[in-house]
C-alpha cells in the first residue's frame, strides 16, 4: 500500500508539473496583451505597470516560470488582474461551496442511480426496463440549465418553498445551506444520476450472468442475498469508477448550473474570470482542478481494494 501511494503521489507531481506548464503558457498563447486587455477601460500606463510587475510578466519569461512554479509549491499563485486579490485565497474562498455541491449532488445521484440501475438490470428485457433506460436518456439529454430554471419556477417562484439562488455556509447556517442547495443539488444529481443509472445496470449485469452468481441461484439462497450480497456488491468496483468521474467532473465546475443559481463556486468564478480576462484566477483554477481531479483518481484507487479484497495494490 506504502508503495502504491508513493508511485501514485509521484505520478501526481508529473501531471500536476504538466498542467502548471499549460496552464503558465496560456497567458503567453493568448493573442495581445493580456494585462492590457484585462485593464479594459481602466487602462493607464501606471496602472499597467504595476499590474504587470505584481503579476511578473515584467521579467524574462524563464524567470517567470520558475517563478510561477516556485510560487505554486508554496500556496502563492499570483494575484488576480480583476481586484488585485491573491488568487490562492479567491479560490480557498470559493472551494467550500463547490465541495458542498458536488457532494450533495453526488449523494442525488446515488439515490437516484442504484435503486434504478439495479432494478433495471434485474428486469432485463422487460417493459421495466425499458422505462428505466428511456428515462435515464431524457434525463442525459435535457439540458441542465433549462432543468434549474424549471425547478426555480415550480418550488421558488410559484410555490414559494425554497430560495431562487444564493448560498450558506453550512456550519453558520445549516438550514440556509439545506434550503439553498437542494434545488442545485437536484439539477446536478439528475444529470449525473441518469448517467451513473446507465453504467450501474451495465455493471450488474455483467455480474449476474457469472458462474458464482448462477451457482448462489442454484443452491436456493433468497433472490435479495443473491442481488446484494453476491451480484452487487461484485459489481462495485465500475459503480465506484463512474461515481468518482461524476464526482471529479462536478468538481471541476457545473458552470451552467453555478451560473443559474448564482452559486459561488469555482465554475462561476472560472466563467467571470475567462469574462474579465482574469488568467492568474484562470491559471489557478485549471491548476486547483487538475488537482482534485487526481486526488479523487487516488481515492477511488484506494476503494478498490476496500470494497475488493481480491485487488491488491502494489
Amino acid at each position: 500500500m506504502t508503495r502504491f501511494l508513493a508511485r501514485r503521489l509521484a505520478y501526481s507531481l508529473v501531471v500536476l508539473v504538466g498542467v502548471l506548464i499549460v496552464v503558465f503558457a496560456l497567458v503567453h498563447l493568448v493573442p495581445g496583451d493580456p494585462v492590457r486587455i484585462a485593464l479594459g477601460t481602466r487602462y493607464t500606463p501606471e496602472a499597467y505597470e504595476a499590474l504587470r510587475a505584481a503579476s511578473g510578466l515584467d521579467r524574462p519569461l524563464a524567470q517567470q516560470f520558475f517563478g510561477y512554479l516556485a510560487g505554486a509549491l508554496r500556496g502563492d499563485l499570483g494575484v488576480s488582474f480583476r481586484n488585485g486579490d491573491p488568487v490562492a485565497g479567491v479560490l480557498a474562498e470559493r472551494l467550500p461551496a463547490t465541495v458542498s455541491l458536488a457532494l450533495a449532488g453526488i449523494v442525488v445521484a446515488l439515490l437516484i442511480a442504484l435503486p434504478a440501475g439495479i432494478f433495471s438490470a434485474l428486469r432485463e428485457g422487460r417493459l421495466s426496463d425499458a422505462i428505466v433506460r428511456v428515462t435515464s436518456q431524457v434525463g442525459v439529454s435535457v439540458p441542465d440549465f433549462w432543468m434549474g430554471i424549471l425547478l426555480i419556477a415550480l418550488f421558488a417562484t410559484t410555490l414559494g418553498w425554497l430560495p431562487t439562488s444564493g448560498y450558506r455556509p453550512l456550519f453558520g447556517d445549516p438550514l440556509g445551506w439545506l434550503s439553498h442547495i437542494l434545488l442545485p443539488a437536484v439539477v446536478v444529481g439528475l444529470v449525473a444520476g441518469a448517467i451513473m443509472t446507465r453504467y450501474v445496470r451495465s455493471a450488474v449485469l455483467d455480474v449476474a450472468g457469472a458462474g458464482y452468481v448462477r451457482t448462489a441461484r442454484s443452491k436456493g439462497l433468497p433472490p435479495a442475498i443473491v442481488t446484494f450480497r453476491h451480484t452487487v456488491r461484485n459489481a462495485l468496483v465500475p459503480i465506484l469508477t463512474i461515481t468518482g468521474i461524476q464526482l471529479a467532473t462536478v468538481l471541476g465546475g457545473v458552470i451552467v448550473v453555478e451560473v443559474v443559481f448564482a452559486w459561488p463556486g469555482l465554475g462561476r468564478l472560472v466563467y467571470n474570470a475567462v469574462a474579465a480576462r482574469d488568467y492568474p484566477v484562470i491559471q489557478g483554477a485549471v491548476l486547483l482542478i487538475a488537482a482534485l481531479f487526481l486526488l479523487i483518481n487516488l481515492i477511488v484507487d484506494v476503494l478498490y481494494a476496500v470494497v475488493d479484497p481480491r485487488i491488491r495494490l502494489s
